[in-house]
């Protein structure tokens, strides 16, 4: 078959002859577009905030984590809430440097007469404090402050739920840090310390929140009745006391107040102490 430029060598184009009428479209050649994740620094995610200190009535700064500016990754099963870049357990203690008074931002209030008598004779007088420097707080820091804070609360006689709270907290940063630690490559001899200093915060928070169901009003620790519900039925099921969280969660399963989300949250708790209970069974 002849092609359509045969016969061009009678006129001096024999190179022709073969030639194609269209080009081969070219490939096109897609750059690659590298995607850079822009990881955001604890530094910049946190800023000093002002306080007035209820004991020595100083203004005071304590670094807080910005609100909306951290994105938030996903919540535990205890409501740990975890952020991408920072680990806002280590920004919810105050601390007045001027006089050692420590608290949970939410209770860094105004407090009695009385109260503030007793953190001025049993904390005030004695306490040592470390000078901070740098732009966060390391978790070695906002332990301190945890310990220092769930120390005043006991001193100026703070209600159950108060402790309880501080306690849940401190165990949320425990943690944060051992998830730090691990991702760095730390060993058991490092992390097991620390697991077993969060266990023995959660079993005060969890003895702490059931005591301040039965002597305090709701809202606690800002957390209405059906979230300290399930909070309880979360800790109680992580200590072996199945009986109670299955009859806390029956109560949420049941409750006309309870959204769906919480209904979902406490099917899947149900769901998991069954799964140990068969496991133990057989």
């Amino acid at each position: 078959m002849a092609g359509l430029l045969s016969g061009l060598a009678n006129l001096g184009l024999g190179d022709l002859e073969n030639a194609k009428v269209y080009e081969e479209p070219k490939e096109e050649k897609h750059e690659e577009k590298q995607s850079t994740v822009v990881v955001p620094q604890e530094k910049d995610l946190v800023y000093d905030r002002s306080f007035l200190c209820p004991v020595c009535d100083q203004k005071i700064t304590s670094k807080v984590m910005k609100t909306g500016k951290a994105k938030l990754l996903h919540t535990d099963p205890d409501l740990r809430a975890v952020y991408e870049g920072v680990d806002l357990q280590k920004y919810d203690v105050v601390t007045c440097p001027k006089c050692g008074f420590s608290a949970v931002t939410r209770y860094f209030k105004p407090m009695t007469s009385v109260q503030v008598k007793l953190i001025r004779e049993k904390i005030c007088k004695s306490v040592q404090l470390k000078p901070h420097t740098g732009d966060i707080y390391t978790y070695e820091e906002a332990m301190e402050r945890y310990q220092l804070a769930l120390a005043c609360a006991i001193v100026k006689q703070a209600k159950a739920s108060e402790k309880a709270y501080i306690c849940l907290k401190a165990a949320w940063l425990l943690r944060g840090w051992q998830e730090e630690l691990a991702g760095q490559g730390a060993g058991e001899d490092k992390l097991t310390p620390l697991k077993a200093q969060e266990k023995e915060y959660l079993q005060n928070a969890y003895e702490g929140f059931v005591s301040a169901v039965s002597t305090e009003s709701f809202p606690i620790c800002g957390m209405d009745e059906i979230t300290i519900d399930y909070l309880i039925a979360v800790l109680a099921k992580q200590f072996g006391r199945y009986d109670v969280a299955s009859k806390l969660i029956a109560s949420i399963l049941t409750s006309p107040s309870a959204g769906a989300r919480m209904k979902d949250k406490a099917r899947d708790l149900k769901e998991e102490i069954l799964a140990e209970l068969k496991k133990t069974k057989g």
